[in-house]
Order: structure tokens, then sequence, then C-alpha cells
């Protein structure tokens, strides 16, 4: 990190004379004391604790400063907040040390899309992404104050549970490029209805720069919240970018777009994550890599775990987990792909639909939709949990439904897929992941 504790003194305005500290190169920013090592500035937060409580251990772990809220004994930076002054740290971060900044936000699709634009962009530049979830408003400019000091492109992952989160990040952020992966129905609970989904993920220009280039799906929804300053395309069917010629496969797939010369191939598995590679791939054309490199690192993606993953039973069945979150949307796409794959030689597709979180008022109604997106090539369906009831009232009569109402039931759902799933069929999991359908697989598996 290339900030010494005055200048950081200076930026956020601390109302203390930190002049009579010396002015340390910091190593580096955590709000976690047990992570402190010596040279680094402590960052008190407030949350179930308050991080003004962990002070004293902080500069015991060797931190040579700390922000605060109040006047303390040990060097500080006195703030209103420490969290603000945290935001205005890492704006200011970005703007001295030039580093381009690409953004991605959606809500589904955000993280991969992340993954593969880091990927490919490490091929030409000294790239950076956001680590895990770090995606709000202390993850990101965690993230921005932890990149490596040769960082020439910057992968921002932005999420959103509130109309305004984004619109800060980008502030904050202020990207060159930014993609906007989907508009689809996480957090309506909080939201509402997609109109306010798509109107809190268009905020993502309001950091973004007059000539900036942002992408966004082809979606009539998001029409009303086009920005008109920045320069816009869109993706997908009848889009400015769209691809053909696509080929699925278990564990692959294969397809051609409008802007490259050759065929792309993935490692994974599913249209959506095309859709993911080709934006990815058209912002790094953009950014000046070479089409050949963009290839060659599509073809060797490395992509977070526990999103859309392949895995065998110890019996083996071949089992196709996508347990880490769920919503309608992302429900309607893995099905789509997984009844897409062909079947193997007497084997069954098997799903297991697990209930959907903070949908609100409308969750009934979504999870009963899930019943359109069911084709008739599966021939075995479990549902789990109570907001699933809805969609097993809505297929009543279909012989292939078995429900589990209750949680209680969690470990006859668990005994009924050991005794059932047989060594040529194909299973699919999906749900919210405080639904726990990760021990379901590591059951199959013996993980």
């Amino acid at each position: 990190m290339k900030l010494t504790l005055h200048e950081i003194g200076r930026i956020v305005s601390a109302k203390n004379d930190y002049s009579q500290y010396e002015d340390t190169c910091i190593s580096a920013i955590e709000f976690d004391s047990r992570k402190i090592k010596t040279g680094d500035l402590f960052l008190p937060l407030k949350g179930a604790r308050d991080g003004h409580d962990f002070i004293e251990i902080a500069f015991e772990n060797g931190a040579i400063a700390t922000f605060s809220e109040r006047p303390i004994e040990k060097p500080h930076l006195l703030v209103e907040d420490c969290l603000a002054a945290f935001q205005a740290l890492a704006q200011y971060y970005i703007e001295k040390t030039g580093v381009d900044v690409i953004a991605v936000t959606g809500s589904n699709g955000k993280t991969t899309t992340k993954d593969m634009l880091h990927d490919i962009l490490t091929t030409t530049y000294q790239t950076y992404k956001t680590q895990g979830n770090y995606n709000n408003e202390i993850g990101l400019p965690y993230t921005v104050l932890h990149m490596p000091d040769e960082t020439e492109k910057l992968v921002l992952e932005m999420g959103q549970d509130h109309l305004g989160d984004i619109k800060l990040l980008s502030e904050i952020a202020k990207p060159a490029m930014a993609i906007v992966t989907l508009v689809g129905e996480a957090h309506l609970e909080f939201f509402g209805n997609r109109e306010k989904i798509a109107e809190g993920k268009l905020q993502i220009a309001e950091g973004m720069p007059d000539n900036g280039l942002l992408l966004v799906p082809n979606d009539p929804i998001i029409e009303p919240y086009l920005p008109t300053k920045q320069e816009i395309l869109t993706f997908g069917e009848n889009g400015d970018l769209f691809l053909t010629d696509l080929v699925e496969e278990k564990q692959s797939l294969t397809f051609r777009t409008n802007f490259l010369e050759s065929d792309v191939r993935l490692p994974v598995p599913g249209k959506y994550n095309a859709i993911n590679a080709m934006v990815a791939s058209y912002v790094a054309m953009r950014s000046g890599v070479k089409e050949a490199d963009i290839l060659a690192a599509l073809a060797k993606l490395n992509l977070t775990r526990n999103r859309t993953e392949w895995k065998t039973a110890q019996n083996g069945a071949e089992i196709l987990s996508d347990v880490y979150n769920a919503n309608p949307t992302a429900m309607r796409l893995i099905l789509e792909t997984f009844s897409a794959i062909a079947k193997n030689p007497s084997g069954r597709k098997i799903v297991v639909l697990a209930d959907m979180k903070e949908l609100g008022p409308t969750s009934a109604q979504l999870h009963a939709q899930m019943k359109e997106s069911i084709s008739e090539k599966i021939d075995l369906i479990y549902l789990y949990g109570p907001e699933m009831k809805a969609l097993a009232i809505a297929m009543a009569g279909d012989t292939r439904v078995r429900y589990y109402a209750d949680y209680s039931e969690f470990e006859a759902l668990k005994q009924q897929l050991l005794d059932e799933v047989q060594p040529a069929d194909q299973v699919l999991l999906k749900g919210s992941n405080s639904m726990n359908l990760g021990q379901l697989v590591a059951a199959l598996t013996e993980e």
C-alpha cells in the first residue's frame, strides 16, 4: 500500500493533531483486530460489536495507529465515521494509483463474470479482483486498499441489498467500464419489484465518466433507467452483442459471437455462462486484450467453487451442484441447462429444489411459477421447504413429485435420495444456501 499515516489523515480530514505521530508508511488497513500485523492501521467498525472495543488488541498485535470516533491515548486519526473515512480513502486511492476500474453487478452471474474477466485481463495486464463476496460498502473499499501495488486493472464486484447501495459503490470506484449481467428477482423482499431492482443496478453508472462503457442485458425493464452520458451496449437476443451456434455438453459448451472470429469454448455448462463469457470477452477486447488470449483464458477457466459444479456420487451418479444461492431467474436457468444435457443410457434426470429466500410477498407465486421450467425430460422431482409448498400445489397430480415440507424432514429427504439415486442417474440440486443442500451433495458424494 502506497499510503502514509499523515497522508491518510489529510484525506479523511482527521480532527486531531496527527502530526505528532511519525509519518510512517502503512502496511495494510484491517477491520479485524485478529488480522492486524506489525505496521498496520486498524479500522474499528460498528457491527454486532463495536470495533473500538478491540483497539487495545489491535495495538498488541502490531498496529501503529487506528481510526477512532472518539479521542484515545494511542496514536489515532479522529473521524466522525470510521466507515465513511474508509470509503473516502478508497476513492482517493483509486485516483492516486490511476488503476483502471471495471465494475460488475447483476442479480445473477456477477461473480462468474468477474472471475472470467479477471482471468482474461490477466493475460495482458496486472489484474486484481474482488475476493470472495467482498462486494458491499465495506468489502469494496477493502478490496481497493488491498490490491497489489503493481495493479493495472481492478475488477470490482458490486452487490446490492437496498436501493442506493450500487450508487455508493460506483461513486467510490468510478469505473471506466461496467457490466450489468442480469436483472432478476434477487432480494425482492427488500426491493418489492423488478423495476426497483433495475433502478438500483443501473445506478452503477452514477460514478462513471461521461465516455464510460456500460453493458446491459437487452431487457425492456431497464430502459427507463438507462443513463444518457455513457456508451450503452446491449447483449442477448436481438442485442448489440449476441451469441450463435451454442452447443451444450455436460461439462463444457461452445459458441460463437458477433465480434470474435473464432469459436469460444468453456469448460463449464450453461447458456448463462456463455452469455457471461461473451460479455467479459467484449470488455476485455475493448481493453486491448488480443482474441487469442481471450480464447485461451476462457478455455482454462477456474471459477469460484459452489456455483455450478459437477460432482460424482459414491455410486457413480452425476451430481450437478448449484447450492450457493437461489432466486427464480437462477433456478429457471439451471433447470434449462440441466434439461438440455443428454441423459445417460438407462439413467434418469432427478431434480432437488429447495426454498428461494428473500422473495417477499410474491414468494408463493414465484415458487409456483417454477412449474413452467420443469420439462418433461425430468423424471423425478424432490421439493423441500415450506416455500416450495406453492410449487407442490401447482404440480398436484404430477406423479414425479415428492414433497418434503418441513425442515424436520431433512434427514428423511437425505435418506430417500441415498436410497433412490442409481449409478446412471443425473441429479440437480438447487436452493438458497440456508437450505443446506450442500449437506445432501456431501452425503451423495461422501465428501
